[in-house]
């Protein structure tokens, strides 16, 4: 028997990062893993998914299909009891591991008559038309923030970044001295945008170390204690100087120089 795991997201801007925990701390042995694509529609049926009918084409009766909670594999009401009838005929368990329908056997039948208990059917039905209607509420609240944020005169979404044809614009009045809160005004855009366009001009920024110069090294001379003692008191002549901290013998520089 085998533990055939379903795995689906709304977006593509959106992972399976939580369904992966859900799943790993269940323990399941061997898993057989169906994931959909990227933003997989949830108001597609679940009988139309791809990768969902691809499960039952691969399932054997006695299999499990393990999800991390019921609304990662169906929505509405009619998708659960459309579901649960066809795994019911295929005669496959589901086990859900994280939500409101985990602690329920939803495939429960009647001894004698086969079809789904009338405790589970009701239970299913109102846990269904509650989430529903949770994501309804959602759904308007969020519609009226952004028209309450547009009345305002603001505007939903990401702010854009800094438009490439202004980026030396910005630069050069950060330079100057203006600063992020007020290029980020002038231009439209969010602070961390401007941050971006002027990110190697910012006092704690730290260059690459492919393009960081080699540190300068102290020279250390070794001389004798009355020639070290002679240069200390003695005003040199900048050449002279000039050689001395380099470590090179005055005579070699000079011969350099002249070369």
């Amino acid at each position: 028997m085998a533990n055939l795991v379903y795995k689906r997201v709304s977006t593509d801007q959106q992972s399976t990062a939580r369904q992966n925990l859900v799943l790993d701390e269940a323990g399941i042995e061997d898993p057989v893993v169906f994931e959909e694509d990227d933003g997989a529609s949830s108001r597609l049926h679940p009988l139309q998914r791809p990768k969902f009918r691809a499960l039952l084409d691969y399932a054997r009766p006695g299999d499990t299909v393990d999800i991390s909670e019921m609304f990662r594999l169906v929505r509405g009401t009619g998708h659960i009891l459309d579901v649960l009838d066809v795994l019911h005929r295929e005669r496959l368990a589901l086990r859900i591991h994280d939500g409101a329908f985990s602690a329920m056997d939803l495939t429960a039948r009647h001894p004698r008559t086969g079809e789904l208990l009338s405790t589970v059917k009701f239970m299913v039905q109102t846990l269904a038309a509650a989430g529903e209607l949770q994501r309804d509420l959602q759904r308007e609240l969020t519609y009226d923030g952004l028209r309450a944020a547009e009345a305002k005169g603001s505007k939903g979404g990401r702010r854009p970044a800094v438009a490439a044809a202004k980026t030396d614009d910005v630069r050069t009045a950060y330079l100057e001295g203006r600063s992020i809160a007020a290029l980020a005004r002038d231009h439209g855009v969010s602070r961390g945008a401007i941050r971006t366009a002027v990110a190697d001009l910012l006092p704690d920024h730290t260059a690459n170390e492919d393009d960081a110069p080699a540190p300068e090294l102290p020279v250390t001379l070794d001389m004798p204690g009355k020639i070290a003692g002679f240069l200390r008191t003695t005003e040199l002549e900048p050449a002279q100087q000039a050689a001395l901290d380099q470590g090179w013998p005055y005579g070699a520089a000079r011969a350099t120089s002249c070369a």
